[in-house]
């Protein structure tokens, strides 16, 4: 590959992720109070509630909304619009986190060791409301960086 084949810029890092969503409130709902997100600004011009997580957003786009009768039909079971997007989190009390999430009627997926941005380290999986897989990643195991 040539310098040419290059794209003209750099990737720094994920800014945003949009999910169409068939109950806005709720989902607000979930990512403020279940996961800790805020939200950071409202367009009920164009059906979007955009939600503060770290650097990045997690935007929630309403499929009744201008933009999202643009995507088709709605997510579900058949047809979800993303696999999963993980969430770094710190500190990670993996019991204390499965505590949380099933105070609030979460439905907890797998747990286990995976390879992410900074490296392998321990994560969940977790159900938004709408069955969106979220995965929540703890910081980097020492042991596996040697």
């Amino acid at each position: 590959m040539s310098a040419s084949d290059l794209p003209p810029f750099k990737p720094l890092r994920l800014d945003h992720v949009v999910l169409r969503v068939r109950d806005i409130v709720r989902m607000e709902a979930f990512y403020r109070d279940v996961l800790g997100c805020s939200v950071e600004k409202r367009q009920p011009a164009i059906g979007m509630v955009q939600l503060r997580v770290g650097s990045a957003l997690i935007d929630l786009v309403d499929i009744e909304g201008r933009i999202g009768r643009i995507g088709g039909a709605a997510p579900g079971e058949e047809g979800r619009n993303v696999d999963h997007f993980c969430l770094a989190i710190e500190p990670f009390d993996r019991d204390a986190i499965v505590s949380h999430l099933q105070a609030h009627g979460t439905r907890v997926g797998e747990f286990g060791s995976r390879y992410g941005a900074e490296g392998e380290g321990p994560s969940q999986y977790l159900y938004d409301p709408e069955g969106n897989m979220v995965e929540l990643k703890g910081p980097p195991d020492t042991a596996a960086k040697a």
